[in-house]
């Protein structure tokens, strides 16, 4: 028989491509990993939830581990040093437990600040969104608006408002009076800077294609606000909240070291600050501590808000 000839079989090469497709992965995903990698925004953090729960267990850790009142005095234990038995961080000019009091006032200057934030942003957000996506008059209204706010000095404005609202006595026991006050006062005056910055984002989001196209298949206005544009504001709405709380936690310490700031007996940072400046010789532990508090406090949420501002950043390598 003759043989029969067999043309070669086509080779078949077996290519293992399980690396050719990745899923992309958002920019919130991108960020978290960027904030694990990120020790001393994570250390910051931290410290911040620290100091929130050691003071808003002020109740708690005043009773069941110092065993103290707060509120007691006893002028034959006043300016006693940091270490004393049953005073770890030693009492005031009236005998009080210092250690116990910074943790009452940490309830109050995180709340002013975190609140007083949070109203700001509020209003800030709303105002941006709806100036930078309509524009025309109403634009034109809230940027008049912010320039006349802008062109008074801020501390000389606050502590003019302060100095009406608390010194007024029909609010007196009122919610819009004490510690509240600040928070009102602090929050409708510090957005204009938040409506700014989220205005700019909204100007340059509104023009980009996926909201062209959602009004284009007839999305409402206020549909698109909320599902396409605010939160692509989110990552710049926790950088602002962040760096705010900082400056709110300063300003307020100012306004109660000038007097217009929260009154005693109620305590903050900033009002034990101002009490003890005039015994810094005898107890020098007065004004270091809460002024510690102060810096450490405002230091690391500015770490923070610059570690999510690093993170949220798209322009970043990996």
């Amino acid at each position: 028989m003759a043989s029969q000839t067999q043309s070669p079989q086509p080779a078949i090469i077996d290519i293992q491509n399980d690396n050719v497709q990745k899923v992309g992965n958002s920019l919130t995903v991108l960020a978290l990993r960027r904030l694990r990698r990120d020790k001393l925004t994570l250390a910051a953090m931290g410290i911040i939830v620290l100091l929130a729960i050691l003071s808003f267990s002020a109740p708690l850790i005043e009773r069941y581990v110092l065993n103290v009142n707060y509120t007691s005095t006893n002028i034959d234990k006043a300016f006693l040093p940091p270490g004393t038995a049953g005073h770890i961080l030693g009492t005031d000019d009236v005998g009080r437990d210092h250690l116990a009091r910074l943790l009452y006032a940490g309830q109050i200057s995180l709340s002013i600040a975190f609140v007083a934030a949070l109203i700001s942003l509020v209003i800030g957000v709303t105002l941006g969104v709806i100036t930078g996506y309509y524009g025309g008059i109403v634009d034109d209204f809230i940027n008049w608006v912010i320039t006349t706010l802008d062109s008074i000095p801020t501390l000389f404005l606050l502590i003019i408002v302060s100095g009406i609202v608390l010194r007024n006595s029909d609010l007196t026991g009122t919610i819009f009076g004490g510690p509240f006050a600040l928070v009102f006062i602090l929050g409708f005056l510090g957005w204009s800077g938040i409506t700014r910055l989220v205005r700019g984002e909204t100007l340059s989001i509104r023009e980009r294609e996926y909201i062209i196209s959602a009004r284009a298949i007839g999305s409402s206005p206020l549909h698109i606000m909320f599902t396409h544009i605010i939160p692509n504001l989110l990552s710049v709405v926790f950088i602002t909240l962040a760096l705010d709380i900082g400056n709110l936690i300063l300003v307020e310490s100012a306004l109660s070291f000038l007097g217009f700031g929260v009154k005693p007996p109620a305590a903050s940072w900033g009002n034990m600050l101002t009490g003890a400046n005039q015994f810094f010789t005898k107890g020098p532990y007065l004004v270091i501590a809460p002024g510690l508090l102060i810096v450490i406090t405002v230091l690391c949420l500015y770490v923070i808000g610059d570690g999510l501002r690093d993170a949220f950043d798209p322009t970043t390598i990996d």
